[in-house]
């Protein structure tokens, strides 16, 4: 007989790591019947009867966010035979909060108090017998990170599922007591037993989701409503409210028996977090964390770099040479071996030549994360956010979208407020994602020869201005418009950096970007090898390539660019490769400027493919800023049609990308070139009407309903 075990717990609490301890490599990702949120299922360790549910880290089984929705979903109408309930021992009050929703549920709850290396390090104890007497769950310590406690998870696991031990539920005071129970008496209707008290407080706090899965008369509903507004009354606060304070007051006195707690003292982490999330210096020392990535990443004697120039100088000296000379000697016809040399292999070299510093990028940032520093982060933006109308939750999504833009978008899942989720969806791709970072290095290399840490950075600071000034401009609308949901987050505690998780994290980062550049860079470079070197009639055009399709389709969309810095057709055509895959930019410029894996050490033909008349550092700028701000890939724009689940806002998130990315280039573009070079010409004028416009749609009232005017007694005074 098949065991189902759902695993639930806060986010941040170590549900991951403990998941992956329990099921080891027997584990299927998909999705949650009806929705998008990810769905963990594994076999346990040792018994394939026994299956894992790791359920959405939450925080409560109110169903405000989707993750929310799909656990209680699972937990009340599947019902598992079984609950792990991870609670991080050192921050238990807060962690029992969702501990005392699952007793309701009176499924047998086995706790896995993990993190207890923690309390231990600051003196302090807990008393886990009695806290097991109390609720009557068995306990297990754990620390899952070093894989402590979990065989006698496992061990108590089996043993509970056998004897099918009911949870205690949390006891409230005599006066909320006696109403659950007025509550419950008056719903009359055939509903399991086991779940009477958990509706009892899910009608008293009106929780419309729940009125969805049972019958009630009217008479029923208006006596049960009127029991509510009597004692909301009394207590002078609204239901939800009660019950979260009861919840909490309840857990409160349980922990001064259960919870000894050593001398307050500050400590290592409270000390780091008095200046990292101080209002002076958090986001200076953010930025400067944030400048030292990219530095590191790209500085010319860094081992990413000296890793790049070692593989670009294997295919550019030794692969294609001798790859060209094979197919040569074996008498292949010369245009397949200029297609698989200058096409394929220059393609997929520039984009791989770019591994070992996307590499060291992957790894800093997953160091900052790892040792708890990025959850800061999260803290610090939130404060700014907030200021502007936006949800801090909006910044999750968008760290996330850092490493790809496809998690970043479906992590907007988090927020409730379905206003806010949007914005954050139209938004999130504007972080410059590692697809992005190959182009970056490329564009900086060539025009920013001196300065490109500096650069790099400056497009990490220019995603989350992005991000801000969208949200103002976009919380103008009606559609749009909504107060800033709620922002939770637990804070870990720093520590050192896990080898073994950043190495893991690198190298699944490092293998799905090589998975790309021998799969969609691949395919697309023998696309724009045949299109650049085959002309409408199907014949070889030779050495020039201006007669080529290529070069025809884009000298035609070309006029477009022209006006933001780089209207020529093989600038175009590397922007328009690049709704396919980001990493296409380069891998174009390699084939139809003919670089091949040297693409970042070629700046004049770099420059000259932006702009014949002016080939500057700010064209090159302008180009960045319109590819990093502009549509995603075409993986990216799925994931949003997913999120939105509606082609019309689809359709405006791809328009106002667009329009945005565009606008903010022709305006740096244009104002730039006046600062940098004193050109004043039409552009200028319209660089400086765009900005008026930018600035308009910043400071413009937002919409406001029109009051109903009543005419007829108008008239008649």
């Amino acid at each position: 007989m098949t065991l189902r075990v759902a695993l639930a717990g806060n986010p941040n609490s170590g549900k991951t790591t403990l998941f992956n301890a329990l099921t080891g490599s027997k584990q299927r990702v998909g999705n949650w019947p009806g929705v998008t949120v990810d769905k963990k299922q594994g076999n346990l360790k040792g018994d394939d009867d026994i299956i894992i549910e790791d359920l959405p880290g939450i925080y409560s089984l109110s169903p405000y966010t989707m993750e929310e929705v799909v656990s209680r979903k699972y937990l009340v109408n599947d019902r598992p035979d079984l609950i792990i309930n991870l609670v991080d021992a050192s921050n238990l009050v807060r962690n029992l909060y969702l501990t005392s929703q699952l007793l309701e549920l009176n499924i047998p709850v086995v706790i896995a108090l993990n993190m207890m290396d923690i309390v231990e390090s600051k003196g302090d104890r807990i008393d886990i017998d009695k806290l097991s007497k109390m609720i009557n769950c068995p306990i297990v310590e754990t620390t899952a990170s070093k894989n402590i406690g979990v065989d006698e998870l496992i061990s108590e696991v089996k043993r509970a599922s056998k004897e099918n031990i009911k949870p205690k539920t949390l006891v409230y005071d005599q006066d909320l007591e006696d109403v659950l129970d007025k509550i419950e008496s008056t719903y009359t209707g055939d509903l399991d037993p086991d779940l009477r008290r958990y509706y009892a407080i899910k009608l008293f706090e009106n929780d419309k989701e729940s009125l969805k899965h049972i019958s009630l008369s009217e008479a029923e509903l208006d006596e049960i409503s009127n029991i509510r507004k009597d004692f909301e009354e009394k207590r002078d606060d609204n239901a939800e409210g009660i019950i979260t304070s009861a919840r909490y007051d309840s857990l409160e006195e349980k922990s001064y028996e259960i919870l000894e707690k050593s001398k307050p003292k500050l400590s290592a982490t409270d000390k780091i977090d008095r200046i990292v999330t101080s209002r002076v210096w958090g986001l200076p020392i953010f930025a400067l964390a944030m400048f030292m990535v990219f530095f590191l990443s790209v500085y010319e004697k860094s081992p990413g770099t000296l890793g790049t120039d070692a593989v670009n100088g294997f295919f550019e000296d030794s692969l294609i040479p001798f790859v060209g000379d094979f197919l040569t000697r074996i008498e292949i016809h010369p245009a397949l071996v200029s297609l698989v040399t200058d096409g394929i292999l220059s393609g997929v070299g520039a984009v791989l030549g770019f591994l070992p510093q996307m590499m060291v990028l992957f790894a800093l940032l997953s160091i900052l994360e790892d040792i708890g520093y990025m959850a800061r982060v999260a803290f610090i933006m939130d404060r700014i956010f907030r200021r502007f109308g936006l949800s801090g939750k909006s910044f999750i999504p968008a760290m996330v979208a850092t490493g790809c833009a496809v998690p970043g978008i479906q992590a907007s899942r988090t927020i409730e407020s379905d206003r806010d989720r949007k914005i954050t969806i139209m938004t999130v791709s504007f972080m410059p994602c590692s697809a992005k970072l190959p182009v970056i290095a490329l564009i900086v290399g060539a025009f920013f020869p001196e300065h490109q840490a500096l650069v790099s950075f400056s497009f990490y600071m220019i995603g989350i201005l992005s991000i801000i000034v969208s949200g103002i401009i976009l919380k103008k609308f009606k559609e749009l418009q909504d107060d800033p949901s709620p922002f939770i987050m637990e804070l870990p505690p720093y520590h050192a950096p896990r080898i073994k998780s950043v190495a893991t994290d690198v190298f699944n980062k490092s293998k799905s970007y090589a998975k790309k550049a021998g799969t969609i860079i691949f395919l697309s470079t023998i696309v724009i090898w045949l299109l650049s070197n085959f002309d409408f009639s199907l014949n070889l055009v030779g050495e020039d390539t201006s007669a080529s399709i290529l070069a025809r389709i884009g000298s035609l969309i070309a006029v477009i660019f022209k006006p933001i810095g780089f209207g020529t057709w093989q600038a175009t055509v590397a922007t328009i490769t690049g709704f396919v895959a980001k990493e296409n930019i380069v891998a174009t410029m390699g084939v139809v400027l003919g670089l091949g894996s040297e693409v970042t050490e070629e700046s004049t033909a770099l420059l000259t493919a932006f702009n014949q008349a002016l080939a500057s550092p700010v064209a090159g700028y302008s180009f960045l800023l319109f590819n990093m701000l502009c549509m995603p890939c075409f993986a990216a724009v799925g994931a949003i049609k997913t999120e939105m689940a509606d082609n019309k806002w689809t359709a405006l998130t791809i328009a106002y990308q667009m329009g945005f990315a565009y606008l903010v280039s022709l305006i740096f573009y244009n104002i730039a070139n006046l600062i940098v070079y004193g050109i004043f010409n039409i552009g200028t004028i319209i660089g400086f009407v765009g900005l008026i416009f930018l600035i308009y749609l910043v400071v413009r009232k937002p919409y406001a309903e029109k009051k109903n005017i009543n005419y007829e007694k108008s008239v008649a005074r």
